[in-house]
């Protein structure tokens, strides 16, 4: 099964920081959609929650009275989690279809359907468990990554299985029996330095080149450049 890339450690091997530089990022994202819905959370679930460093991030900004929840299938990842714990911040290595008789205000979905082999029946499986789902999923199907080739580097890198434009990705959830409430872009490559040199060359030469783009036609760049990502608000 594809899902023992994660509990076997071969993603840890491959992604050893399991991506905890980003974090502070995405957190932010995900706080972004809550306050421009105002959205007032009491309890949060993150499947698929990695080291847990997007749940703290949000701890951080948000009310004391909020309690937050982090599933995941990686002992390697809840191993790491642990640092992190605390007595409104709790972790559990398990998958969250198993678990009965829990409910949230929201579960937070980040960079975790594009790993799953049944995401349409995983998002129908959990949509009773909260009010709202907030979803974070890369666009990969770009001109530049097709072009490129470098889909298959992505399933081998980091085992995303799925790729997406902004269409198929609303259009996902709603075949999931979910309405989309709100989404907008996330722009990760234009915001977010690399710690691969090569890599940071080609975002910073791209960089000015997707603003202009952007300001023009954001769909058009977004699918012809690449490097964005879109979040997600349904119940």
């Amino acid at each position: 099964m594809l899902e023992e890339i994660y509990t076997s450690g071969e993603f840890q091997q491959k992604n050893p920081t399991w991506h905890v530089e980003d974090s502070p990022w995405k957190a932010k994202q995900i706080m972004r959609m809550l306050e421009q819905r105002q959205i007032r959370l009491r309890t949060i679930c993150e499947v698929g929650c990695g080291v847990g460093e997007i749940l703290k991030q949000m701890q951080e900004q948000m009310s004391t009275e909020c309690a937050f929840w982090g599933y995941e299938i990686s002992p390697q990842a809840i191993e790491l989690c642990r640092s992190r714990e605390n007595a409104k911040l709790h972790f559990r290595l398990q998958d969250i279809r198993k678990e009965e008789g829990v409910y949230f205000d929201a579960i937070l979905l980040i960079d975790v359907i594009e790993h799953l082999e049944d995401y349409l029946g995983f998002l129908r499986d959990i949509r009773p468990k909260s009010q709202y789902k907030i979803i974070h999923l890369p666009l990969e199907l770009t001109v530049n990554m097709v072009l490129s080739g470098k889909l298959i580097k992505s399933r081998e890198n980091y085992g995303h299985l799925h790729h997406f434009v902004k269409d198929t990705a609303l259009q996902m959830v709603r075949d999931a029996g979910y309405e989309v409430l709100d989404y907008f872009y996330t722009h990760m490559a234009n915001e977010l330095p690399s710690d691969n040199a090569r890599y940071e060359i080609k975002r910073k030469l791209l960089k000015l080149p997707r603003k202009l783009f952007y300001a023009l036609n954001q769909d058009l760049a977004v699918r012809v450049l690449g490097g964005s990502n879109i979040l997600i608000l349904a119940q």
